[in-house]
């Protein structure tokens, strides 16, 4: 879908928060990368979607009714084969339906498993006084944990993506700790200009969380991703 069809239909529905297929396909279109998300309705369609996505694959709900997926089943890992991503299209919807009865179900996600990397966020918020915010951080549930994070004013520099990025407790980690592989840097610098360039040229964006992104050696991918518009 073109983002004139994402935005038209979610003021066609009257919302403002974006699905994880919907937000990824406005990244794609600012060349962030992103693990793509495919949608499956049905069972038999979760199954086919898998092969042809490859396995392991990763399979979440997809509904804007949903705030915690994880909490309530929605989200199933390394799926190694078909039956096991038929299973868990019946799991992830009992679940969901149980904690969220009254939830607008439109399908399940499915998309391939990324290799295991340094979990960075980043983030957009709108500030009263100074507009667009980017933050930077350690990512997935360390964010909640830590907060180890850093902000800096939209439109932003390498230098300031640099400077951010070196600010936060958890650099030592994307230097290489202990043996373990480094981050590239460089790319996640491109990476934030990259954000800070797309939420500067859309201010129809009021949020937006690339959250966890996996920083790797020869560059970055957002598994997840989450984007709120401004009321219309």
């Amino acid at each position: 879908m073109t983002k004139a069809e994402i935005l038209g239909q979610a003021r066609k529905e009257k919302r403002t928060l974006l699905t994880e297929i919907e937000s990824k396909e406005l990244l794609k279109g600012a060349r962030i990368p992103v693990v793509e998300a495919r949608l499956a309705t049905s069972k038999a369609g979760a199954m086919e979607l898998a092969k042809k996505v490859g396995f392991p694959v990763a399979m979440k709900i997809v509904s804007v009714d949903v705030t915690h997926k994880s909490d309530s089943g929605g989200v199933k890992l390394g799926i190694a084969n078909a039956t096991q991503a038929g299973k868990a299209y019946t799991d992830i919807l009992a679940g969901v339906k149980k904690h969220y009865p009254k939830a607008k179900i439109l399908g399940v996600s499915v998309q391939k498993m990324a290799r295991p990397g340094v979990e960075v966020i980043i983030g957009m918020t709108k500030d009263a006084q100074f507009g667009p915010v980017i933050m930077f951080g350690l990512g997935g549930i360390l964010v909640e944990v830590l907060k180890d994070v850093s902000f800096r004013i939209v439109p932003m520099t390498k230098r300031d993506a640099s400077e951010m990025i070196s600010e936060i407790k958890g650099y030592p980690l994307l230097k290489g700790y202990r043996g373990s592989e480094p981050a590239n840097i460089p790319y996640l610098e491109e990476l934030i200009v990259k954000v800070s360039d797309f939420v500067d040229k859309n201010p129809e964006i009021k949020e937006l969380d690339l959250n966890p992104v996996f920083a790797y050696k020869d560059g970055a991918v957002a598994v997840d991703a989450r984007v709120i518009l401004e009321p219309a």
